[in-house]
């Protein structure tokens, strides 16, 4: 690195292509005061805060890869004291010597953060003025209105609206049963075994998965996360369940499989950009003759493979969720899988805070069986409910392969 860029007024790095740091300038390492032997060769991800880690996941990775730069993305960086500094980042994807590189330039902004905070506070507490006086003329006409409706009148409103209560709860139960129901059985047989959990955070779940055997040899498995809770992001599940079910039992490839689903997303709020929802998902086609596993992630939590030998590996996302951007070519991944391996797929209800507390646990109980690990897991999200108060709909699905 030149001397005039080493000491730029601004942040320089390069990344590799899967976000190591290759290089990284004075004026940055000055800023996070750090030493560059502490940095190089270590995943961008040590620089960032918890919250920056998934929004450069979800966001930075997939959206460089598609358009080859990103200009002005507001994340935040974490200093060695643990400070927290918040940036503007530009960067570029470019070849250097056949090689992938991403070019960052990040610019300090904790003078404008600090502005912007101030505004926010004064909005907010001029919204909250503005709330408190619509809130007191409520009170006022409420009780106004009250005054001048006779006994009989309210005995009536009364009855009418526990009648309604009690309709509506009826049919929220119904909509529940009909979910959980559309919700597929595990399989298990002489080549795989597993096991599922789904609870849902409320009445209804915005989590959706479907598991099916397509042939003598082929899995197909797809977990679906889809933005919020309650009756709106139910129906969206189950609308993406019956084309699902259709696709992956006709043996349809996994790109097609997300396209269709990205499509349909698409289709459902073209009139309506208000509504919009997005939906992060995984979709797994497992030949258990061929040895393979085809995957596609897109913005979802990262499933976990761990080999016989104990070795995992994250299947990372590769592309924005579902639902986000028109246009998006769904890549397949694949990879060899022996027998005797361990799949985990999750969402972020099951570990909120990508504490990353998940892999350690599937690497210290590998001779559990998959019962148990179960067990194990769901103990765990217990604790991390105690610690942290998280309250989001969970499912996760394990899968040995035998």
């Amino acid at each position: 690195m030149d001397e005039q860029l080493n000491h730029a007024p601004c942040g320089f790095l390069t990344l590799s292509e899967n976000g190591i740091i290759l290089s990284i300038n004075h004026t940055l390492l000055k800023i996070l005061d750090y030493t560059e032997d502490r940095l190089k060769g270590q995943h961008f991800n040590s620089l960032l805060t918890v919250p920056a880690r998934l929004f450069v996941q979800f966001y930075f990775f997939p959206l460089i890869k598609l358009e080859h730069q990103v200009e002005e993305m507001y994340i935040s960086l974490e200093s060695s004291m643990g400070e927290e500094i918040p940036v503007l980042i530009n960067a570029l994807q470019r070849k250097v010597k056949e090689r992938t590189v991403l070019e960052c330039v990040l610019i300090p902004m904790r003078k404008r953060s600090e502005y912007e905070n101030e505004l926010l506070l004064a909005k907010k507490e001029i919204e909250e003025a503005l709330k408190a006086k619509d809130k007191a003329n409520a009170e006022l006409e409420k009780t106004l209105k009250k005054l001048k409706i006779q006994k009989e009148e309210l005995l009536e409103l009364n009855k009418q609206n526990q009648k309604y209560k009690i309709e509506t709860e009826k049919e929220l139960e119904l909509a529940r049963v009909i979910q959980e129901t559309s919700l597929t059985n595990p399989i298990n047989n002489e080549k795989v075994q597993m096991e599922v959990f789904y609870n849902a955070s409320g009445e209804l779940s915005g989590d959706i998965y479907g598991i099916y055997q397509i042939d003598q040899h082929r899995y197909g498995i797809i977990l679906l996360d889809v933005m919020g809770h309650g009756v709106s992001s139910a129906l969206i599940t189950m609308t993406l369940h019956s084309l699902f079910q259709k696709l992956i039992s006709a043996g349809f490839a996994a790109d097609l499989v997300m396209k269709e689903l990205d499509s349909h997303l698409h289709t459902l709020f073209e009139n309506n950009e208000e509504a919009r929802h997005y939906c992060t998902g995984i979709y797994l086609l497992i030949d258990t003759y061929r040895k393979t596993i085809d995957y596609i992630n897109a913005g979802h939590p990262p499933a976990l493979w761990q080999a016989p030998d104990g070795k995992q590996y994250e299947l990372c996302s590769t592309a924005p969720p579902l639902g986000t951007f028109e246009g998006i070519v769904y890549k397949t991944n694949t990879f060899s899988c022996q027998t005797g391996g361990r799949l985990l797929l999750y969402t972020d209800g099951v570990d909120p805070i990508a504490s990353n507390h998940l892999a350690p646990l599937i690497r210290k109980t590998i001779s559990l069986p998959l019962s148990e690990l179960k067990e194990q897991i769901l103990q765990s999200l217990n604790n991390e409910k105690n610690v942290y108060h998280k309250s989001d709909d969970e499912c996760f699905i394990l899968i040995d392969l035998k």
